[in-house]
């Protein structure tokens, strides 16, 4: 009988269930769709039964894609998924309300109240960030003063995988990548009280899960979870980690001064080290390994700018043709000469100062959709190289550069990146890099790996791309007119969102 690996991932908008081999091959995938959920400006939600109800489908689909016709085959599994947000659960187990995701930021206004206060720099001192809208010290601020009822109500305040793990199991655990989202100490990578009492949310400590290590057996799958999903009753579920650490061991990036970028629903651009260094520009959140953090420079600003443009404008395709290769098309025939239409890739959200919105600007009417897709991939890669910049102002980025997500499937795009950043991109051949790391994880955890370091779990292969000197200067000058603009644009977007 074969002996497989399940990652299961649970990204901001696709839950993807992948079986890996002993030796982290991908066998099989099932991916489905998970609805988002606008019910107010600001808010951006997801129904949690509606995400369970995702990850059986997705894990049905992959098992039947690898020909699993017993879970008996599947050794572990592994979870990765989006952080921050919430999703509350109460004595029950059950949803106390809708998810908040991490593109949520009705919370902008409790940021507001703390900045500038001393809760701003007491928080980076001993958290290793400033909060953001939709980080946990945030949202729970936000609902105690707009939603008291739900915090009275919750037993546990979770994250979407440890959702998913305990609908799995009927375990609640998180683990220390997860945990450090917002109130733990970036020196003992513990809870700290000090931190609740500071947002003042002290009455919420017995509320935070207990915290197991990324490779601990945290449960097993339960009959009624094996009934829905089709695994084996008392399959091992390891604890997991945060996506963005899941796909730094699936792609390989986990030795100090590799940088890791994740173009996907967000901007991620991650930074494994052995100290901590503290910055507003980035969170230094825990890493899966005791005493390594990950310093990461995110936001919300990457790939879901692209899913945006094509549902409201759509780029039209003939039989049998890829939307991503007419996109490839249609930038590659306006690639030439400097960049005439800029972008901004902020329509969830950014990196800069609330309330930066996405916005093209140079428009003429002789433009075309290639000209706006192009200065949309150029965009989101500059908003990247904000990120890279910032990491690299302070911190040894001296290792390789590996890209994953969405954007890594296109090569047009990542020689974008590559240019822009005037950096060698590597690009793993790993399909879904943290479902990947998932399942490492799991493999680890019943010794089928000695670690996240074993030879037998480093991908091999893939693509590699260099800067090429005519868009290394065409992608500066365009940079530069991209933060100017950033600049100049501030009391405008505030203006129209009525600040």
């Amino acid at each position: 009988m074969r002996k497989l690996l399940l990652g299961l991932d649970a990204g901001q908008t696709v839950t993807k269930a992948v079986l890996f081999d002993a030796a982290g091959r991908q066998v099989a995938k099932g991916s489905i769709k998970v609805p988002l959920h606008t019910p107010r400006p600001c808010w951006v939600e997801r129904d949690m039964n509606e995400v369970w109800l995702a990850a059986q489908q997705a894990i049905r689909r992959c098992l039947a894609d690898g020909g699993v016709t017993t879970g008996r085959e599947v050794a572990a599994v592994g979870l990765s998924g989006h952080n921050d947000g919430l999703y509350a659960v109460d004595e029950r187990h059950e949803p106390v309300r809708a998810a908040i995701s991490a593109m949520d930021t009705r919370a902008h206004t409790v940021l507001d109240r703390w900045r500038d206060t001393p809760v701003w720099p007491q928080a980076l001192a001993r958290s290793g960030q400033v909060p953001f809208a939709a980080s946990p010290a945030a949202v729970l601020a936000w609902l105690k003063g707009h939603e008291p009822t739900v915090l009275e109500r919750s037993r546990w305040l979770m994250f979407c995988k440890d959702w998913l793990r305990l609908k799995l199991t009927g375990e609640v655990a998180t683990d220390p990548t997860e945990a450090s989202a917002s109130f733990t100490d970036v020196h003992t990578h513990a809870y700290s009280r000090q931190l609740l009492d500071l947002y003042g949310l002290g009455e919420l400590a017995r509320k935070l899960p207990p915290v197991l290590p990324c490779e601990a057996v945290a449960g097993r799958v339960t009959a009624e979870a094996a009934a829905a999903t089709g695994l084996s009753f008392g399959t091992p579920v390891v604890t997991g980690a945060h996506d963005v650490d899941a796909a730094a061991i699936g792609i390989g990036g986990i030795t100090p001064g590799d940088l890791c970028l994740i173009a996907g629903t967000f901007s991620v651009n991650q930074v494994v080290s052995d100290r901590v260094v503290i910055d507003p520009r980035w969170q230094v959140r825990n890493f899966v390994r005791p005493q390594q953090w990950m310093s990461m420079s995110t936001s919300p600003a990457s790939v879901a700018n692209l899913e945006w443009f094509l549902r409201v404008v759509g780029v039209p395709t003939a039989p049998g043709e890829s939307v991503h290769d007419v996109i490839a098309g249609e930038v590659g025939a306006h690639l030439a000469g400097r960049s005439e239409v800029l972008f901004h890739p902020f329509i969830y959200g950014s990196p800069h100062s609330w309330p930066a919105s996405g916005t093209f600007l140079g428009l003429r009417g002789w433009h075309t959709r290639g000209h706006l897709l192009r200065a949309l991939l150029e965009g989101v890669v500059l908003n990247h190289r904000w990120h890279v910049d910032a990491l690299s102002s302070a911190l040894p980025v001296t290792g390789a550069t590996r890209l994953t997500g969405g954007a890594a499937r296109s090569e047009t795009w990542a020689q974008m990146f590559s240019d822009a950043l005037n950096r060698p991109i590597e690009v793993p051949h790993v399909d879904e890099s943290a479902a990947r790391g998932a399942a490492l994880l799991a493999g680890t955890a019943i010794g089928m790996f000695t670690g996240i370091d074993d030879a037998r779990a480093l991908p091999t292969g893939g693509r590699s791309y260099q800067p090429e000197a005519g868009r290394v200067a065409v992608l500066g000058e365009t940079y530069q007119a991209y933060l100017a603009a950033v600049e100049a644009l501030g009391p405008v977007w505030s203006r129209l969102a009525g600040d």
